[in-house]
C-alpha cells in the first residue's frame, strides 16, 4: 500500500509516518516531517527516479508514504500514482488544499471559483481565465508565477484611460497575518466599463512564514516573489461574492447563444446578424481558456457572444461611437470584454497572439487585416463579408497562411407578419462567411 498525505497547512500527523520503509516528498515537506530514522527518504525532483524507487518498494511489500500539498487529488500526485500503480493501491490522505486556505484567509466562498493550474503548464490559458471570469485560483509554478501573471494581466489591461483610472483605484497591501482579526474581505469600488482584477498573493500558508498580499498585477510584476507562493487569487471584487450556487465551478454556459439583434445596442442595424453569428460562433469555437478577437466589432455582438462562452475576449473597433456601443453591450450581458480603440491591422501589434478571430469589417483593408489574424491565430479564422469582390482576396489570404479554408453563402428568409394575421417570408441580405482552421489546440488544467 502507498500512503498519499496531503500536508494541508501543517506537519504531517505522526501516525501517517510509523512504520514507514520510504518516504518521499518535496524538501519542505520531509523537513517538516519525523521520518523514521531507518526509513530510506527521497527528495522529489524529477518524477521518473522517485516512480522506479516507490515501484521497488511497492512490489517488496515495504511500506511507503508520499507527502504532498494539500490536497494530493487536486492536481497532484494522486493522478500519476494512479496511473502508474492503479487507485486500489493507494490510501490517500487529504489535507485542506492551498485554494481552499486562501480563500479562507480572505473570507470568501469558492464554490463559484475557477481554479487553473499553471505548474508547468502554458501560462497564456491561466491569464485567459483571469480576464475572463471573476474569481479565479491560479496554481503558480517556476516561470509561471504572480509576476509573469501580473506582466500578462497588466498588459492586457493597456489601452484606455478608463482603465488607469481602475488601476489607480485599487489599493495594495497585506490582507491580514496569519490568525489576525483582519480575515474578512472587504472589496474596494471600482468603477468603469472593465472591471480591474487584483491579485492575493498566498505564499507559504500554513507556516509561521506565511503572507498574504494584495496587489495590482503591475505591483505583481514588479516583484520577486521567490518560491514559496502556494497559490495566487485573481478577483474581480466588484462580483467577488457572487450568487448562491447549487453547481460548483464558473458559471454554466449559456441555455442560448446567437441572441436576437434587439438584444444589443446597435446602429441602423449594423450588427452581425444572428443566422451569422450561429454559424460563426460555430466555426470559432470559443471556450474557456481562450483569447478571441472580435475585429471590426461594430456592435460587439459576437464579441458578447464569445465572452458569455467562456472565452476572455478582446473587441477592435475604430468609430468611437461604436466603442461606447461595445462598452455597453458588454455591461448588459454582464461579460468582461476589453475594448481596443483603433484601427487594424496597426492596432492588432500590441495584442497577445489569440486563439480564434472574428473579422467582420474591414474595407479595402480587408486582405490585408486577415493576413495578420491569420498569421498569429492559434486555431481559427473566421470572415464576414457582404461584398462578392472580396471573396477571393481573402480566401487567398487564409490559404496562405496555411490554413484549409471553407466557406458558405448565407441567404436566409425569416418568419414576418402581414395583416390579415398572415405570415410573408422577410429576406435578409446575403452574407458571405469564410473560415481558415489550424489543428485544434487542448486546454488543461482548467478545473471547473
Amino acid at each position: 500500500m502507498i500512503t498519499v498525505v496531503g500536508t494541508g497547512t501543517a506537519a504531517p500527523p505522526q501516525e501517517c509516518l510509523a512504520g514507514a520503509e520510504l518516504v518521499v516528498g518535496g524538501r519542505r515537506h520531509l523537513d517538516a516531517a519525523v521520518v523514521p530514522a531507518d526509513a530510506e527518504r527521497v527528495v522529489l525532483g524529477p518524477l521518473a527516479p522517485a516512480l522506479d524507487i516507490i515501484e521497488r518498494h511497492h512490489d517488496k511489500g515495504s511500506r511507503v508514504v508520499v507527502l504532498a500539498s494539500g490536497d494530493p487529488g487536486f492536481f497532484g500526485i494522486v493522478r500519476v500514482l494512479a496511473e502508474r500503480f492503479g487507485p486500489a493501491a493507494l490510501d490517500v490522505r487529504p489535507g485542506v488544499s492551498s485554494v481552499a486556505a486562501a480563500f479562507a484567509r480572505v473570507g470568501l466562498p469558492w464554490d463559484d471559483a475557477v481554479v487553473v493550474s499553471a505548474h508547468g503548464r502554458d501560462l497564456r490559458t491561466a491569464v485567459n481565465v483571469c480576464r475572463a471570469r471573476p474569481k479565479v485560483a491560479v496554481l503558480t509554478g517556476p516561470g509561471a508565477g504572480p509576476a509573469e501573471l501580473g506582466m500578462a494581466l497588466a498588459m492586457g489591461a493597456k489601452g484606455g484611460a478608463e482603465e488607469g483610472r481602475m488601476a489607480a483605484a485599487a489599493p495594495s497591501g497585506p490582507v491580514a497575518p496569519r490568525g489576525g482579526a483582519a480575515h474578512r474581505y472587504s472589496p474596494a469600488p471600482l468603477q468603469g466599463a472593465i472591471p480591474q482584477r487584483v491579485l492575493i498573493i498566498a505564499s507559504a500558508l500554513g507556516t509561521e512564514d506565511e503572507r498574504v498580499e494584495r496587489v495590482t498585477p503591475a505591483e505583481a510584476a514588479a516583484r520577486d516573489w521567490g518560491s514559496a507562493v502556494s497559490v495566487v487569487l485573481c478577483l474581480d471584487e466588484s462580483r467577488a461574492l457572487g450568487a448562491v450556487r447549487t453547481v460548483a465551478g464558473p458559471s454554466p454556459a449559456p441555455s442560448r447563444w446567437a441572441l436576437a439583434e434587439d438584444e444589443f445596442t446597435h446602429r441602423d442595424s449594423m450588427i452581425t446578424k444572428f443566422e451569422v453569428r450561429a454559424l460563426a460562433l460555430a466555426r470559432l469555437g470559443p471556450r474557456l481558456g481562450d483569447l478571441v478577437w472580435d475585429v471590426g466589432a461594430g456592435s460587439g455582438s459576437v464579441a458578447v457572444e464569445c465572452a458569455r462562452l467562456g472565452a476572455a475576449v478582446v473587441a477592435v473597433e475604430k468609430a468611437p461611437d461604436g466603442v461606447e456601443r461595445i462598452r455597453a453591450n458588454a455591461a448588459a450581458h454582464e461579460v468582461d470584454v476589453r475594448v481596443v480603440h483603433g484601427s487594424a491591422p496597426d492596432a492588432l501589434a500590441e495584442l497577445d497572439d489569440p486563439d480564434a478571430v472574428f473579422v467582420g469589417g474591414g474595407g479595402r483593408e480587408l486582405p490585408d487585416i486577415v493576413a495578420e489574424c491569420a498569421r498569429r491565430a492559434r486555431r481559427s479564422v473566421v470572415v464576414a463579408m457582404a461584398a462578392l469582390d472580396r471573396v477571393p482576396a481573402v480566401r487567398a489570404a487564409l490559404t496562405d497562411a496555411g490554413f484549409d479554408c471553407d466557406g458558405v453563402l448565407l441567404q436566409s428568409s425569416r418568419l414576418a407578419p402581414l395583416p390579415g394575421d398572415v405570415t410573408r417570408l422577410a429576406a435578409t441580405n446575403p452574407v458571405f462567411l469564410l473560415w481558415g482552421a489550424r489543428n485544434p489546440v487542448s486546454h488543461e488544467g482548467v478545473a471547473q
